[in-house]
């Protein structure tokens, strides 16, 4: 089997290919600076690359034969023949309504922002923000809330 290989999917989530040659095992792949390195690896290491490759080549033939067909071809093809395309209109306004309220959150103090992007943006609940921050549950969850009134001030 030397030199030979299956057919192998090469896309960005398989950046790797491996081979034999004159006895000798290899992984190829490119480097941080687009080269291409060719690295030598033990017969186990270039057996258990392998099983995994034909793992995964098998699984994403059933991905491609069957899950993938029976998701268009089920009720959700019915539910997208009845879900309105959002206009250019609504489009124009959510954006613009998201760059006030951005604008708005950049208003607010430091330590309110940094709580209010804490527990909304990185769904993060009060106790892990408290410990984070070495204070008290009641102290993030009173910026929080200051931080809300004040966002509704801004905003009006």
């Amino acid at each position: 089997m030397e030199g030979r290989q299956p057919k192998r999917r090469k896309d960005k989530y398989n950046p790797y290919e491996i081979y034999e040659k004159d006895g000798k095992y290899y992984v190829s792949f490119r480097n941080g600076e687009k080269e291409y390195k060719d690295l030598e690896i033990g017969k186990n290491v270039y057996e258990a690359f392998n099983t995994f490759e034909l793992q995964d080549v098998s699984h994403m033939n059933v991905v491609d034969r069957h899950l993938e067909q029976s998701e268009i071809w089920d009720s959700s093809l019915y539910e997208r023949v009845f879900q309105k395309e959002e206009g250019v209109e609504d489009t124009v306004l959510n954006k613009l309504e998201a760059e006030r309220l951005h604008s708005a959150i950049q208003q607010l103090s430091e330590i309110q922002r940094r709580r209010l992007m804490k527990y909304y943006f990185e769904d993060k609940n009060y106790e892990q923000i408290a410990q984070e921050e070495g204070c008290s549950f009641q102290m993030v969850a009173k910026s929080v809330k200051a931080a809300i009134r004040n966002l509704k001030k801004i905003l009006r």
